[in-house]
């Protein structure tokens, strides 16, 4: 049983950007709803459509036909009379409550045992351990890319995902900040990794011994310190936990790899060394998806995670922002990407007589407040004034645990 009390924020003074997702309402003024009707009958469609398939390819022992018995004894048929002279006499107190935010709040199991999570990678990546440091006793299921992730979890196929977003060397992920708008997944949390990057080899191999070291490109160059000193060839891979599989597939023992330490455990690989990246301070920012939102609280410290569009003119970013400062809401990220589908807004010059070209930007935000709050409220009904387009992706608990 799900609550489906959860406000969601939209706003779109003209049609969203060609990016398949948006607010489809052009109305000048600012949604506050509890569900659209026609998201409420899709919804209800899918999950229709999720349990004919189920019981399509799955045998239940227990559905059998209610069919009556043609003969009934005396005594059967008496305690059938009985009941109906006396009525419905069930004792109220064994009937269903209604669910409260406590109820939901206990039973999402904070070890997530029932939870099936998505991530990206092989068995053994560093996705896979966020998902495990978001939900202890969750099962994990890997995916070939992130697009894979997110439909897996449209698809009822999981019940979460976790995808990186950023990272404090390499920087953001864009392609996960293009795939949040182009599905209608919520964020329902975030989860900080501190990268411990360590050298795989084959068991009884010496660091000495390698010639080559594989791994995805971003992990190669996070430790190119330890590298040059070892003078091995450099050879890139899909993703740290490909590295480590091949390496333990291929039975190689002058290549090592760069992984994590789980994925020595998972490979059968020896740690040769660890924490061989040049900043010891490497952190890695996952986003926790779900196809429904979470009901924001109070309770501890929330983070808003929200994305819009700006008319042209001076001033117009400053003005955006100034109704976070004003209400004293700290901005944690700001990231602006180019609109791929209009990436150029042509703007005519009268007084030169001729025309420039800018380009157009989707602006993400993160902002250190909960959608319960009120003044995260105001702040976001001001912040429609300036937006051509604002959809709020998620109101989730920071995490503060490294």
């Amino acid at each position: 049983m799900a609550l489906k009390a959860v406000s969601i924020w939209g706003y779109s003074k003209a049609s969203p950007p060609q990016l398949g997702v948006g607010l489809a309402n052009s109305h000048p003024t600012l949604i506050w709803n509890q569900r659209y009707d026609f998201d409420k009958c899709r919804r209800w469609e899918c999950c229709c459509l999720g349990v004919s398939a189920q019981r399509a390819t799955t045998a239940v022992e227990d559905d059998e036909p209610n069919v009556p018995p043609l003969v009934q004894s005396s005594g059967a048929a008496d305690s059938v009379h009985q009941n109906e002279s006396k009525g419905f006499h069930k004792d109220i107190n064994q009937l269903p409550k209604p669910l409260t935010t406590i109820d939901i709040s206990s039973s999402s199991s904070s070890d997530g045992s029932k939870v099936r999570v998505a991530y990206q990678g092989l068995p053994g990546a560093y996705s896979e351990d966020a998902a495990l440091k978001a939900y202890p006793k969750c099962e994990t299921v890997p995916c070939d890319n992130f697009e894979s992730a997110f439909k897996a979890v449209e698809l009822w196929l999981v019940d979460k995902a976790v995808l990186p977003i950023e990272n404090s060397v390499a920087g953001s992920i864009h392609r996960n900040y293009e795939l949040l708008l182009r599905h209608r997944l919520h964020i329902v949390g975030e989860v900080q990794l501190r990268v411990n990057h360590c050298l795989l080899g084959l068991p009884g191999v010496r660091k000495e011994d390698l010639k080559v070291v594989v791994s995805h490109p971003q992990a190669l160059d996070q430790c190119e310190k330890m590298l040059n000193d070892l003078g091995v060839v450099k050879i890139g891979a899909r993703d740290t936990a490909d590295a480590a599989q091949t390496v333990a597939s291929n039975c190689a023992r002058d290549t090592g790899a760069i992984a994590s330490s789980r994925a020595a455990k998972v490979y059968g690989l020896d740690i040769l060394t660890e924490r061989i990246q040049d900043d010891d301070e490497n952190i890695t920012r996952f986003l926790v998806l779900a196809r429904d939102p979470i009901i924001p609280g109070t309770d501890k410290p929330h983070k808003t995670s929200v994305v819009f569009s700006l008319e042209e003119g001076p001033g117009v970013l400053f003005k955006a922002l100034a109704v976070f400062a004003m209400r004293d809401i700290n901005l944690s990220k700001i990231e602006s990407c180019p609109l791929k589908q209009r990436p150029l807004r042509v703007v005519d010059d009268s007084n030169q007589g001729n025309s420039c070209r800018y380009f157009d930007y989707l602006f993400y935000i993160d902002i250190e407040a909960s959608m319960a709050e009120p003044r995260a409220q105001y702040a976001l009904g001001q912040l429609q004034e300036f937006a051509r387009f604002l959809r709020v992706l998620g109101c989730y608990p920071m995490d503060t645990v490294l």
